[in-house]
């Protein structure tokens, strides 16, 4: 008899079961019912999606039989791949995702953002249960349950948030009623993307005897002062190659295409450019490649902590208390007193990035790289 309540069974289609195996359902070990539906809604941004990852292996810990769906923008979609907690990726830009927003019902649904966008699809959606926020009548945001409060008040009062001590993963945590204290950053590179690295050291002929130490050298278009000084990575980089015999892989996307390729060319032996055109799975395989990274507040930091590397931060305009450390972590910033401004731009001279003295960062690169 067709068990058409299975979590394998996509409705089209045979299961990837019985297309490996000829099994059918009434003597399937694979069989597994879908009892209890949960739709997270984290859109953005990618960085941010990839550290609400924390939130799964709780969510399975509270319930073990659930079927995830997440529902995210499509760039961030590759975040999903290979991860054993998620049953479903939905793109808020695919048409197809409407439907089964409007078809389905869910047990649970988790509201991660408060912006107007995820908050209305939460209220659209059906769900018994709701967490998080979600849009009124009025078409105003508000947090549905009382822990979601806190975060809701830190989102719209830059002071309070200043204040602020607790991580992003304990807050989220929270906000979504989950008693634990598993909560990794989720990525499981597949073989074909260890591969992928691999191949890249063999063309660069690699020395796999040396240290690498990775310089995430941007953080996108929209918070320019997330970013150290480019005097400042140089200073860095020339520090690297007369005192260490260590590796230097430059990262980043394409604002950084020809910062990148300027500091490569201080040393075209030593200092790699790992190139800003990867695809989001190959810019994870490249990370996984250093044994240390310096690095903003970005997506580079979160992905190197998913990876399990040790990571200087440098933080300026957004919170260094936010970061959950993971003992990974070593946070760098200075002593300026309008820090955690969260502006998009600054006039001050010096500001938080140009006061981050390179020296500095050499120091904490040694020290780590000795341990």
């Amino acid at each position: 008899m067709l068990k058409r309540d299975c979590k394998h069974f996509p409705g089209d289609r045979p299961c990837s079961f019985h297309k490996s195996t000829g099994i059918k359902c009434d003597d399937c070990p694979h069989y597994e019912p879908v009892n209890f539906k949960i739709l997270i809604i984290k859109l953005d941004a990618v960085g941010d999606v990839l550290r609400t990852t924390c939130i799964l292996p709780g969510l399975k810990e509270k319930y073990p039989v659930s079927h995830i769906t997440w529902l995210t923008r499509s760039n961030a979609k590759e975040i999903f791949f290979n991860n054993q907690f998620v049953d479903r990726v939905l793109t808020i830009e695919t048409n197809e995702t409407n439907y089964f927003l409007l078809s389905e019902e869910f047990d649970l649904v988790l509201n991660l953002d408060s912006s107007p966008v995820s908050s209305a699809i939460c209220s659209s959606v059906k769900g018994k249960e709701k967490l998080g926020y979600a849009l009124d009548e009025k078409g105003k945001v508000y947090p549905i349950n009382p822990e979601a409060e806190e975060w809701f008040i830190m989102g719209a009062f830059d002071d309070v948030k200043k204040k602020n001590t607790r991580t992003y993963q304990s807050i989220i945590l929270k906000i979504a009623r989950i008693k634990t204290n598993n909560y990794p950053i989720i990525i499981n590179l597949s073989d074909k993307e260890k591969e992928f690295a691999e191949k890249f050291l063999q063309q660069y002929k690699i020395d796999k005897s040396k240290k690498v130490v990775g310089l995430n050298t941007g953080a996108g278009p929209r918070w320019k002062f997330k970013s150290w000084t480019l005097d400042g990575f140089e200073s860095l980089i020339k520090m690297l190659l007369d005192k260490t015999d260590f590796y230097i892989f430059l990262y980043g996307g394409p604002f950084e295409k020809d910062r990148n390729e300027y500091l490569s060319n201080l040393n075209s032996d030593r200092v790699i450019d790992t190139g800003t055109e990867n695809s989001l799975r190959e810019f994870f395989a490249l990370v996984n490649l250093c044994d240390l990274l310096v690095t903003g507040d970005t997506l580079a930091m979160h992905a190197a902590t998913a990876l399990g590397k040790k990571i200087i931060a440098l933080f300026g305009p957004t919170s260094a208390n936010e970061i959950e450390d993971y003992g990974l972590i070593t946070k760098i910033q200075s002593d300026l007193d309008c820090l955690v401004c969260y502006k998009m731009d600054c006039d001050f001279d010096p500001n938080c990035m140009n006061s981050i003295k390179p020296e500095q960062v050499y120091q904490k690169i040694i020290e780590l790289m000795k341990e």
